[in-house]
């Protein structure tokens, strides 16, 4: 169950009952060799494993409920990673065949806070960008982190919380 908050903090992962409602979705799902996991340390939850090309694979990615309240105009994410590419991930619901709205970001190495607001995401299904209304935050009922676009090797990224603004 998604964890409401009265102030703008809508995810904080030094509470592990958080970290425990986020599950992994690799390319596994289609065949693929990628691996991941996530865990909690020093108040963050740890997103890391391998992209793997190989059998049509090449992506990872990281999912769990969330309630933004109406008023809600950007999203907040503080994050520090390895440098790379990733897309902050936000899905309407959870049903297996549907799309998620997309924004690309590189991981800093280290602590910042990442602004995104509407317009910086694209409805994406199964890897392309399609045709769709601008997300409205307060229908967005699950929150992720994806890393895909072609780049193997090892990953790591850290999450220390979702705002709302």
């Amino acid at each position: 169950m998604p964890f409401a908050h009265a102030d703008p903090l809508l995810l904080d992962f030094s509470r592990s009952e958080v970290i425990q409602t986020f599950r992994v979705i690799n390319d596994d799902v289609m065949g693929g060799v990628s691996t991941s996991r996530s865990h909690a340390t020093n108040d963050a939850l740890v997103f890391e494993g391998v992209v793997s090309l190989e059998k049509n694979g090449g992506f990872a990615s990281l999912r769990g409920p969330i309630i933004f309240p109406a008023e809600s105009a950007a999203l907040l994410l503080k994050v520090r990673g390895d440098g790379q590419r990733y897309k902050v991930t936000l899905k309407l619901d959870d049903r297996p065949g549907t799309g998620q709205y997309q924004a690309d970001f590189v991981a800093p190495r280290e602590w910042q806070t990442l602004r995104f607001i509407p317009a910086d995401f694209t409805y994406s299904f199964r890897g392309r960008a399609t045709a769709a209304p601008i997300v409205r935050f307060v229908d967005v009922g699950y929150f992720g982190l994806l890393i895909a676009d072609r780049q193997s090797g090892a990953f790591k990224v850290e999450m220390a919380s979702v705002l709302a603004e």
